[in-house]
């Protein structure tokens, strides 16, 4: 299925049914009063998360959505039926903007999560609601009130513990495939992955979290360079960032200009991704003998001068990938479940040691 994560929609919600002028006619009544009834209301338009659906691409094609109108009312006091409201299923992690006013109308984060976003017209008024002691004989009634019109813009941004940034070709692909159940397209060429892909990485009974692979960053891709720059807004929800850099990039580029160019692509898209945790992780470690690893890592660390947990995997070989995993496991239940204030977390008892 492709993925598609915008989409512009427009919603009518069901105009209020007219209220009815009406009298009694009956045999033996001789002088009938007003019986006519309201109008119903119209059918209000709602937004269904389900987390069944991971994108929008059924809006490609089914753009206009509109509810069910209210029935009129009639004689003998009969209220005219409701429109039926109009439930539209979205993915789980859909954000809702009013298209013309870039007015945003509500995040569908939780599944089953519900957004009204057009509300439905009020039925009008039969003559006999203008009944009154001094008005035995009303002959007016109202119209119903239209229905709500919008023109919505839709933007779903996954929902992810875990979010991959790093270059092309980095390993991120790979490292989702070996720790998950996740299967991205995996090649030695760049911009393998077009589309977020996530994954599901299991650490142990009923103990998981969430990975997301995007499209790799290039220099300049939140200027537009490239396929990572339209992707970032999907790792915005992720509690924890994992920068992916080769520990010997193969086109012999310098490794700590690698992370820093990432750290400037995410400055330049949105700040507030360099204020969230973010930790380094050193890919392709095969390449180099193991006796070479850690002292080649840890020169590379000393010279970033990052203060952050940082490691040193081969997806390809499965080494290292465990220990990662338990260590994003363990911050992901901390960031679920935080301690009571003044409590050490496990992660920062672990460093300390």
């Amino acid at each position: 299925m492709k993925f598609v994560d915008e989409a512009s929609i427009q919603v009518k919600a069901g105009d209020g049914g007219h209220g009815c002028v009406s009298f009694r006619r009956e045999k033996y009544i001789p002088k009938g009063g007003p019986d006519g009834g309201n109008g119903g209301d119209g059918g209000s338009v709602y937004l269904l998360a389900d987390e069944g659906l991971n994108t929008l691409v059924d809006f490609r094609h089914a753009r206009r959505f509109k509810a069910q109108r209210g029935e009129g009312g009639a004689g003998r006091q009969r209220t005219g039926r409701s429109g039926e409201d109009l439930e539209i299923r979205v993915p789980v992690g859909t954000i809702v903007t009013e298209a013309d006013t870039g007015e945003r109308i509500g995040d569908l984060a939780v599944d089953g999560a519900r957004l009204l976003v057009a509300q439905g017209g009020r039925g009008g008024r039969g003559n006999e609601s203008f009944k009154s002691s001094t008005n035995r004989s009303p002959r007016q009634s109202t119209e119903g009130t239209p229905g709500e019109e919008r023109n919505l813009q839709l933007e779903l941004r996954v929902l992810a513990d875990v979010g991959l940034v790093g270059l092309p070709n980095a390993g991120k692909s790979t490292l989702v495939t070996m720790m998950s159940n996740a299967t991205p397209k995996v090649a030695d060429y760049p911009f393998t992955t077009l589309y977020p892909h996530l994954g599901v990485v299991r650490v142990g009974r009923e103990r998981s979290f969430v990975m997301a692979d995007i499209p790799g960053l290039i220099e300049g891709a939140a200027e537009g360079a490239g396929l990572g720059h339209r992707f970032l807004k999907h790792v915005k929800r992720s509690p924890l960032l994992l920068h992916l850099a080769e520990l010997v990039p193969g086109d012999g580029a310098d490794p700590v200009r690698v992370v820093r160019t990432l750290e400037r692509e995410l400055e330049r898209y949105d700040p507030e991704l360099l204020q969230r945790p973010r930790w380094l992780v050193w890919t392709k470690a095969d390449l180099l003998p193991e006796s070479e690893r850690r002292e080649r890592a840890e020169g590379l660390v000393r010279e970033l001068g990052w203060d952050v947990p940082w490691f040193v995997v081969s997806a390809l070989a499965g080494e290292g990938t465990e220990e990662l995993a338990q260590a994003v496991m363990r911050f992901i239940e901390q960031e679920r479940n935080p301690p009571a204030p003044g409590g050490g977390t496990p992660f920062e008892e672990e460093r300390v040691q």
